[in-house]
């Protein structure tokens, strides 16, 4: 089967997907795995997002789909999570089966049996309330942090951390913002909900865990495609 990506939100984490995919596909299957990247313009999805227009991220994503099924695609994910704030919209009118960041993410919260966590992320994403609706449905508390320190976060990420950089001093930075909520409210993780934190954080850079939700979902569209694969290819 092949699998189709939604890349370039942003550039760096769409590499982890590509590179993650063919690591685990190859390990398993000793063969290597299909893959098309439809990489669209950041600047533009963004400039859809500030403005709240949600039907043009929707339309912009939707003909990302498209060009991936036409590309033989049998299967998408979008390698970001901001964009998964319409994803229940974008879900009605996808052409092909979508694989959710959110709930594999939550399945891995599950999973850890966590009660509490706290949400990082794009200034976007931590003001959508999707990850806390998604973890609400799970019987997991979710928090974000207060307006200034999702601006701060938010500027961390944009424009440095979406282009792969990362300065020591942001880091030290939302370690600190991090560190401030899992001690007030004792969480019992952090969600590393952007696909470009997880360039600065580090396992063990937090005093709890951290749930990297690009290496979730990697694991996800891997397993996914290896299970394909196994017995049949789908048809288009």
């Amino acid at each position: 089967m092949k699998f189709g990506i939604i890349g370039g939100i942003g550039p760096a984490s769409t590499v982890d997907y590509y590179n993650g995919i063919i690591t685990k596909y190859l390990a398993e299957l000793e063969t290597y795995p299909k893959l098309v990247i439809d990489s669209i313009n950041m600047s533009e999805m963004i400039s859809y997002f500030s403005q709240s227009d949600y039907i043009g991220v929707c339309r912009l994503l939707v003909s990302a789909i498209e060009n991936l099924k036409n590309a033989g695609a049998c299967y998408a994910a979008i390698a970001s999570n901001t964009p998964h704030i319409v994803f229940d919209q974008l879900k009605e009118q996808s052409p092909l089966p979508l694989i959710s960041i959110v709930e594999e993410t939550c399945k891995c919260a599950v999973k850890n049996k966590y009660e509490s966590v706290l949400i990082l992320g794009t200034g976007f994403t931590m003001k959508s309330g999707m990850y806390e609706k998604a973890f609400l449905k799970n019987n997991i508390n979710a928090l974000v942090p207060t307006l200034d320190d999702i601006e701060s976060l938010h500027n961390i990420i944009f424009p440095n951390l979406e282009n792969g950089i990362v300065l020591p001093e942001d880091k030290k930075k939302m370690i600190a913002i991090s560190e401030k909520y899992i001690s007030k409210y004792e969480v019992d993780a952090v969600i590393l909900g952007c696909t470009e934190i997880p360039l600065m954080i580090k396992e063990n850079d937090l005093s709890v865990p951290a749930i990297n939700t690009t290496e979730v979902h990697i694991e996800a569209i891997a397993r996914l495609m290896i299970n394909e694969s196994k017995h049949k290819d789908c048809v288009v």
